[in-house]
């Protein structure tokens, strides 16, 4: 569960802050799941930073979880 929530967690955070970044610069134009979303136009920049923040407790939530047993060394 922990390895889990470490992974959603990381691809969270790093397509909020491609979305903020896209949405300031222009760069990762095709690599941005947020300006697919046809319903979300004109709030591209608030839904990646909403994504960022998510991810960022996941990763945080993480820590706090137990490791499971094929997740701990020796086990």
């Amino acid at each position: 569960m922990k390895k889990l929530l470490e992974g959603v967690g990381v691809i969270l955070l790093l397509q909020g802050l491609g979305g903020v970044v896209h949405g300031l610069t222009g760069w990762f134009h095709y690599w941005v799941v947020v300006r697919y979303l046809g319903f979300l136009d004109g709030y591209e920049i608030y839904a990646s930073i909403i994504l960022a923040v998510i991810g960022t407790a996941l990763l945080i939530a993480s820590d706090a979880v137990e490791p499971e047993a094929a997740d701990r060394p020796g086990g």
